[in-house]
């Protein structure tokens, strides 16, 4: 399986890069995106050639940027279940609501897509130390993978994140480093360190490929629809990237002409605490402002300002979507009827979800019988703290 990785380019100047040299960001600052020779990739591989292919990730390897099969770094990531919520959709008139559920992957959430990526291709291109800012889940999936790879990393987590994601660190053997503030202060404390002592920063759009192992929920919803899109996807948007990677996927397999012309309307769901999208979204705004005092019981929600904040909205207004902000009680909620109605104890992010639907479908935005995907990115027993 032959990987058609073929440069990386920069979405905003359009200024491409040798994939095969360790890259950060464009010189004008925007992220990176991966690209692949598609073309070559059509006339060789189908949907009908993946269907025996053990059920993870990597059964897209011919679409992901690792060259070489013996440097993936995995613990079984990918393949998580899309699931018909079928209670939950008659209590709310509707016909077709489905759960990407990702509480199953490795340490409990959807991070661990991205960092097997990163670190599975950092290694191929001769890295051997990680650091990374996180708001917890990001930073536990890292502690993972160096520690499968027998690589070292260090995290910089808010001192007031989950306790778990705390305890998951350090038991990987990770260097935890608490700060106070958040996400935001620990990047700028990562960043010193890079600057100072070295390894590859693997924060979020950062480097190229943590959004190429996000982009295989794209690729795995579609897939389990039978190589129809969804009519909306509902996600919980803090830094953003499987957002911008479903889209991503999307767009690949269009080109690769396993679907038709029809796209997903995109949703970004932020806290009402913490909403710069939603704001730069209803502004008409092309980048979002740093959100002050951003507070929400929503760890990974609490995210200031993205860096692909851009590429964010751009998303959101091609897909012709919207971005809406739920209250941390209205999270809440929608956690506590996940539970009751569907058996599914989801994260407080996941749950954003639900509250957004909930709002959506009394505005007219979604109809009832549209199908609407909401991403559970991770498994609520990682917030215990927050539980009756």
């Amino acid at each position: 399986m032959e990987s058609f990785l073929a440069f990386l380019e920069c979405p905003e100047c359009r200024e491409r890069y040798d994939a095969h040299q360790l890259q950060t960001v464009c010189r004008c600052g925007s992220p990176l995106l991966a690209r692949y020779d598609l073309e070559r990739a059509r006339t060789t591989l189908s949907p009908d050639l993946l269907a025996d292919r053990p059920a993870d990730l990597w059964r897209y390897a011919e679409l992901l940027p690792v060259q070489d099969p013996s440097q993936i770094v995995t613990l079984g990531e990918g393949g998580t279940p899309l699931l018909r919520a079928d209670r939950l959709a008659e209590a709310l008139g509707m016909s077709h609501l489905y759960i990407k559920d990702e509480s199953g992957n490795p340490t409990g959430s959807f991070k661990a897509r991205g960092l097997a990526m990163a670190v599975s291709r950092a290694r191929e291109l001769g890295v051997h130390s990680f650091v990374i800012p996180t708001a917890g889940n990001a930073g536990g999936a890292l502690a993972a993978y160096a520690a499968r790879a027998g690589l070292t990393a260090h995290v910089f987590m808010p001192a007031d994140a989950p306790p778990i994601n705390q305890i998951e660190v350090r038991l990987a053997g990770a260097t935890l480093h608490l700060v106070e503030g958040l996400i935001s202060d620990a990047g700028r404390e990562a960043a010193a360190m890079v600057a100072t002592e070295g390894g590859m920063d693997v924060s979020t759009l950062k480097e190229p490929y943590r959004l190429e192992g996000k982009k295989t929920m794209g690729y795995e919803i579609v897939e389990q629809m039978g190589w129809r899109v969804p009519d909306i996807v509902l996600y919980p948007t803090g830094g953003g990237t499987g957002l911008i990677g479903i889209w991503k996927a999307v767009e690949e397999m269009a080109a690769l002409g396993w679907i038709d012309d029809a796209r997903p309307r995109m949703v970004a769901v932020q806290a009402a605490g913490c909403a710069p999208i939603v704001k730069a979204f209803h502004e008409g705004a092309e980048v979002s402002q740093p959100w002050p005092d951003a507070r929400t019981l929503a760890a990974g929600l609490r995210v200031p300002k993205a860096l692909g904040d851009r590429l964010i909205l751009r998303t959101l207004r091609e897909s012709n979507g919207t971005a809406v902000a739920v209250s941390d009680d209205a999270i809440l909620d929608a956690q506590r009827e996940l539970a009751e109605r569907e058996g599914l104890l989801v994260c407080p992010e996941g749950a954003a979800t639900l509250a957004a639907l909930h709002q959506l479908l009394q505005e007219g935005w979604i109809a009832p019988h549209e199908r609407v995907v909401l991403l559970n990115t991770g498994s609520g027993l990682k917030y215990a703290h927050l539980l009756e």
